[in-house]
């Protein structure tokens, strides 16, 4: 097998995708590995904001939710149902890269601060992860990297596979008399082969962020009805409007009987006939829960769970939970490992090439692509619909310079 056509032609395709891949892979291994970080970060910060003396009498929710839209640009949306005396309230305005909160000292009536993920440098380091900085464009070539990083270890792993010669011992030995090059390529090639199921996984987890499969992804949810139902996002749960809403004091009574686990939030009515909502950011993700009652008397109308969320949507949130670090301590240790790992393995990578006097592998002559190839071409080429016209443009490239005898 390691001598075959198909083998020289792998590694010559493997070796050009893998220097034009290498800037960005070891952009988006450090900033991922530097992102685990976040929580390491940021937490001082809001530990600093929020943490308070609890001394005298509260003011109500509802007064401090007024003291919070005034010292906020945008009405604030929702409140972290607070369960400690000694923490300032947290209301939060906006979602996700746009979620701002403001904390609200119930003994004093004063904000005790503001906090916004995107006044921090790990929003940087984000923006750096996801998109090269570069906006839509940036997501993007992310995206096409990580379509391509997925190539690379799929044709990294055939060309690796030891030869029967070599067997059992071929996955573990690393060749330390040979020469550096050679030293190299087999901690590239032992190291990549023995992570690549965790980077397949981490890739997995970070795809449905893109702009391009991501859509895609959504697109099948929704054909196949596998992502969060309607209702989670409450279509069709409406209050009975009937005299008063309930106070936001009481509603958030409700919420802590639920007894739900981790960070709760109480989102508030959004129109005349609109609902509360609670739910809850936690681990396990199969205690994730979401609980919309009736704004005017406190009626339960729908509690959802884990199991109300489609297959695909399920698997979305485990993957990219995972890939976040954030599913435990083990969880984070593994990803920082991967980080770590893809950032030595593909230095290895380019020193083993560099010592070859970059010599680019040459392509066997009169070789055919087999049926099974390019069936496995082209499945790749559906999932990954960049990877695809990519793929699509270096043919049509091949060709022009085999038609004007450009050796390529």
């Amino acid at each position: 097998m390691k001598y075959t056509k198909l083998n020289q032609w792998l590694w010559r395709w493997h070796v050009i995708a893998g220097l034009v891949s290498l800037p960005f892979v070891l952009v988006l291994a450090i900033t991922g590995g530097t992102y685990l970080f976040k929580n390491k970060v940021e937490k001082p910060r809001i530990k600093s904001i929020q943490e308070i003396a609890a001394k005298g009498e509260a003011i109500s929710f509802e007064k401090q939710r007024i003291i919070a839209n005034t010292n906020r640009l945008k009405k604030v949306n929702a409140v972290v149902v607070p369960f400690n005396n000694n923490q300032a309230t947290e209301f939060v305005s906006g979602k996700f890269s746009h979620k701002e909160s403001v904390f609200v000292n119930p003994y004093t009536s004063a904000v005790s601060g503001n906090f916004s993920p995107k006044n921090t440098w790990m929003y940087t380091v984000r923006k750096l992860h996801g998109e090269l900085l570069g906006g839509t464009v940036g997501t993007k070539i992310v995206e096409l990297i990580a379509s391509w990083m997925i190539v690379l270890l799929l044709t990294g792993i055939y060309i690796f596979w030891p030869s029967r010669e070599l067997g059992i011992k071929g996955f573990f030995r690393i060749r330390t008399k040979l020469g550096s090059r050679i030293l190299l390529r087999d901690i590239h090639a032992i190291g990549g082969f023995w992570i690549s199921g965790l980077l397949l996984l981490t890739l997995a987890g970070g795809l449905p962020w893109t702009d391009v499969f991501g859509a895609g992804f959504k697109q099948l949810q929704k054909i196949t009805h596998t992502g969060f139902p309607p209702s989670w996002f409450g279509i069709g749960v409406k209050s009975i409007p009937k005299g008063e809403m309930i106070s936001l004091d009481k509603a958030i009574v409700i919420a802590k009987q639920q007894n739900l686990s981790g960070t709760v939030t109480l989102d508030f009515p959004k129109y005349k006939a609109g609902v509360y909502s609670v739910s809850n950011t936690t681990m396990p993700l199969k205690e994730m829960k979401k609980i919309y009652f009736d704004a005017y008397t406190g009626k339960k109308l729908l509690t959802l769970n884990w199991e109300d969320i489609g297959v695909l949507m399920r698997a979305r949130l485990w993957v990219m939970a995972f890939h976040q670090g954030q599913m435990g301590c083990w969880n984070f240790l593994l990803m920082l490992f991967v980080s770590i790992a893809l950032t030595l393995i593909s230095i290895a990578g380019f020193f083993s090439f560099k010592g070859r006097s970059w010599g680019i592998p040459e392509a066997p002559k009169n070789f055919k692509i087999g049926i099974g190839v390019i069936v496995a071409i082209v499945l790749l080429a559906v999932i990954l619909p960049l990877f695809g016209v990519n793929l699509f443009f270096i043919t049509l490239i091949t060709y022009l310079f085999k038609v004007i005898k450009i050796d390529f």
